[in-house]
This record gives C-alpha cells, sequence and structure tokens, in this order.
C-alpha cells in the first residue's frame, strides 16, 4: 500500500506546486518521485505485482523526459497533467496488486478517469475533444458491463475475495448457478476486453489514439494496456481457473479477431498514429495468445511470456511515439510524409525509429522477437494451431506491408476470400477442442514428419524391410506437381 500512498501525496503536492508558477520544477520533481518509488521496490508482497509493477514506472520514467516540449512551450496546465499521470499510476498499481473485486474496479476507474481528462487536454484541438468523448462514452459502456459482471458473481458465489471465488465456483454446490456465474465470468471478459482494445472491442481505439495528443497516446498504449493485462492474467487464473471451460475458448475466439483485424488494420493506415493505434490492437492478440496458454496458471512460460512481451513492447512503443511526437513538433505532421527524409536530417531519430519498429514486427535480435518467440513457445505447449494462425497471419501481412500500391480488401477481391477463407479453416478445425487436426500437429512436432520415420536406414535395418517399402508417399513426392507459373520472381506481377 505504501507506493500507493505515495503517489497519491505526491500527487496532491504537485498540484500545490503548480501555484508556483514554476513549470521547470515540476518535471524533475516527477522524476525523483517516480524513480524513489521504482528504486525502493516498495510496490506490493507477491513476485507477479512486483514485476508488472516494475514495468508500469519505467514506462512511466521512460515516457516523462519527452513532456518537455509542454514545459519549453509555457503549458499553463502542466501541474495538472503531471497530476493526473501519477494517478493514473495508483490506478494502474492497483489493477496489477489486486485480490478483491471492488478493489480491481476501483483501480480501472482511476486510471481510466485520469485518461480521460488527458485525451481531451487539447481543448483547442476538436480531435482532441472528440476523443475524449468516444473515450469516456465507451469506458463508461465498458464499466457498466465490467458491474454487471462483478455483480452477477457475487451473486453466483457471496464473495469478492479472489481465492475464495475460485473455491466457490469449483465447490458442487454451486452447479446449480452456472448460468449467473458463467454470465458472469463472460461480462467480465468483455469489461476488461474494452480496456485493452481486444476485438471486436477495440472499434474507439483508433479514433482516440488519433485525437489523443501524442505524449498521452503513448502512456495509454503501454501503461492502460499492460496493467489492464496484468489484471486480466491475474482475475482468469486466480479467481476464474474452474470456469475455463467457458472463458478459454472466449478468449481464444478474441486473440483470432484481434490478431486479423489489428494487422489488416495496420497495414492500409496512411497516418503514423493510427497505424500504431492498430498496432496496439495487434500486440493486444498476442497478449491474448499468452492468456490462452496459460491455462489457469499465474507462473510458467506463459505468465513470463506476457511480462517479457509487455516490457519489449512498452519499450518500443514509447521510443516509436517518442520519436513520432518530436517530428510532429517540428514538422506539424502525422502521416507518412511528415517523416520523409528523416534518415538525413536526423540520423539518431531514424535509427531509433527504425529499432522500435523492428522489434515491434517481431524482427530477431530485437526484444520483441524474444518476446514473441517466448510467446510462441508458451503456446505451442497448450495450442499449437494459434502459433500456425499467427505465423501464417504474419506472413500474409509481410504480403501487405510489401505492395506499392494501396491495399484496399474488398469482398470481391482475392485477398480478402483467401483471409475470410482461411479463418474459416482455422476456426473449423482448430479451435475445437476434440478436434484431430491439433493431435496431429503436435505428433508432427513431437515425433518428426511421419514419412521420414518410415524410410531411414535405420529403421530399416532393425525392421528387416525392403528399401521399395520404405519409400516416402505420394504426398510428399514434390515432383508430382508441377512447376509455379509465378517462378521465377521476374514473373510474379502477371499472377
Amino acid at each position: 500500500m505504501l507506493p500507493l500512498v505515495l503517489l497519491s501525496v505526491f500527487g496532491i503536492v504537485n498540484l500545490f506546486l503548480g501555484f508556483l508558477r514554476s513549470n521547470r520544477v515540476l518535471m524533475p520533481f516527477v522524476l525523483v518521485v517516480l524513480a524513489l518509488i521504482f528504486g525502493l521496490n516498495l510496490l506490493t508482497v507477491d513476485n507477479y505485482s512486483v514485476a508488472f509493477s516494475g514495468i508500469v514506472l519505467l514506462t512511466a520514467l521512460l515516457l516523462l523526459p519527452f513532456s518537455n516540449s509542454y514545459v519549453a512551450a509555457g503549458e499553463p496546465n502542466l501541474a495538472e497533467y503531471y497530476s493526473l499521470l501519477l494517478f493514473s499510476l495508483v490506478g494502474a498499481i492497483m489493477m496489477v496488486s489486486y485480490n478483491h473485486l471492488i478493489m480491481l474496479f476501483v483501480g480501472i476507474e482511476i486510471l481510466s478517469i485520469s485518461m480521460y481528462c488527458l485525451a481531451g487536454s487539447d481543448k483547442r484541438n476538436v480531435r482532441s475533444n472528440e476523443a475524449a468523448l468516444k473515450y469516456f462514452l465507451q469506458g463508461a459502456f465498458a464499466t457498466g458491463i465490467l458491474l454487471f459482471g462483478i455483480a452477477l458473481l457475487y451473486g453466483a458465489t457471496g464473495t469478492f475475495q479472489l481465492s475464495e471465488l475460485a473455491t466457490a465456483i469449483a465447490a458442487p454446490a454451486n452447479q446449480t448457478l452456472q448460468p449467473m456465474l458463467y454470465v458472469g465470468v463472460l461480462m467480465m471478459v468483455i469489461g476488461i476486453g474494452f480496456k485493452v482494445s481486444a476485438a471486436p472491442f477495440h472499434f474507439w481505439t483508433p479514433d482516440v489514439y488519433e485525437g489523443t495528443p501524442t505524449f498521452f497516446t503513448a502512456f495509454m498504449s503501454t501503461v492502460v494496456k499492460t496493467a489492464g493485462f496484468a489484471a486480466f492474467l491475474k482475475l482468469l487464473v486466480v479467481a476464474l481457473p474452474a470456469a475455463s471451460s467457458v472463458w478459454l475458448p472466449t478468449i481464444a475466439a478474441m486473440c483470432v479477431l484481434t490478431l486479423l483485424l489489428g494487422n489488416i488494420g495496420a497495414a492500409v493506415q496512411t497516418s503514423a498514429k493510427r497505424m500504431l493505434a492498430y498496432s496496439s490492437v495487434s500486440h493486444a492478440g498476442y497478449l491474448l495468445l499468452g492468456l490462452v496458454a496459460g491455462q489457469g496458471k499465474l507462473s510458467g512460460p506463459a505468465a513470463q511470456g506476457i511480462f517479457f512481451y509487455s516490457l519489449a513492447y512498452s519499450v518500443a512503443t514509447v521510443a516509436a511515439f517518442g520519436v513520432l511526437k518530436l517530428v510532429a513538433d517540428q514538422r506539424q505532421r502525422e502521416d507518412y510524409a511528415g517523416l520523409a527524409g528523416l534518415g538525413r536530417t536526423n540520423p539518431l531519430l531514424a535509427f531509433v525509429l527504425t529499432v522500435a519498429m523492428l522489434s515491434l514486427g517481431g524482427i530477431p535480435l530485437t526484444g520483441g522477437f524474444f518476446g514473441k518467440f517466448f510467446i510462441f513457445t508458451a503456446v505451442a505447449q497448450a495450442n499449437i494451431g494459434l502459433v500456425i494462425f499467427a505465423v501464417h497471419l504474419s506472413g500474409r501481412c509481410w504480403l501487405l506491408h510489401s505492395r506499392r500500391r494501396r491495399v484496399v480488401l474488398r469482398r470481391s477481391s482475392g485477398l480478402f476470400r483467401s483471409f475470410l477463407a482461411f479463418v474459416i479453416l482455422h476456426i473449423a478445425l482448430v479451435e475445437r477442442p476434440d478436434n484431430q487436426a491439433q493431435g496431429l500437429a503436435r505428433a508432427y512436432v513431437a515425433e518428426g514428419p511421419v514419412y521420414q520415420r518410415h524410410y531411414t536406414v535405420a529403421e530399416a535395418d532393425q525392421q528387416d524391410k525392403p528399401a521399395a517399402a520404405l519409400r516416402a508417399p505420394a504426398w510428399a513426392d514434390l515432383s508430382a506437381f508441377p512447376p509455379s507459373p509465378c517462378w521465377p520472381r521476374h514473373q510474379w506481377r502477371r499472377c
């Protein structure tokens, strides 16, 4: 509780410092407060809360220097901005440290109300006002759904404590309350899904991110998402492991939609902020992969993958939005054209942006690659079908990005039909718990290709089989297929 008290007290003190009309004192004061709390590690009692609270505070520390433009411009409301940031950190830490559903709700509201105000902080900008209104309306709607779910859970179990919820849900006496219980679980999943921009509840994200001032957009994209997923994971694996038959298929379906819509949406944008907004949606899909792989466990490869991915994503997003803000302050543009020639005019910023985008894309030797690797490793142990979907989708989105002309996914286009057919096939063959494609995939990974196990020389010696019987089957014979008319590469255009 001490970090919450310190952040609250210093947030109030920061408001009084605003009366001094000395903006140069405010940012060093907030930096000292955050560094003190982060260094003392006075966050909470368990390692899980300490780890995710550390990510939240570290992200705030990395973001704060980018607010120097407000200081230089003599922003009159700077003290209020910094105080709202500190209050939002209070809510974020409460979200990763809670063990009571009321504390979760209070943390979400403290964080959300602060972000509503910061989204509309540019009062003279119509887009900022629009972003604040949209964010507030969807936030109120999501809060109502979340409260409805909490009320149903309390009605079914009679408790708000996470550990007592898990015991009550698993008790045989509560089997008669399953409809109320399951509806409550789904309502809570939907409510938190709004907060973390998971599809199909992501529709507010591009407009809100584009209209919000860039500094606060970066804060929203990192701190809010990290705290939301930490709270999500804790809720599912501590309070609701016995209800995994309800939330696991729901999370898996949300994961598929989030990856699909986030990646496709990012590929067709012309505004850098909207592209990063859809990128945020897409990364929410990868974090949902970790939730699916957790299978009701708060430790292990899935939780470690979510932690490392959140850290790598937060650092890369801070760098990308930081460069975008510095460029926008000088060129007054936030589209791709505003970044033209950046490598010539400022090679350092261009290098930082390049590394950040490579990390967000999961290119090897970057933090984002290792984050995806840990997530995929954990998911492969639980649901190989989702890994196949994510890897295939990455290749499809590379195809979208590699095209020179602007891509429009019309219903009549072959690319749209290909995406639609793949999603339907994936849901039909992979997402069903009893499907045999999953078992075949696991057997393939564990034992190697089937045909390869029947024509090795060692097995021929041991089993005394004739060499002709060990020939690869017809489906593995590539010579049976005619060469593609689209090969070599210079003929791709006519295909």
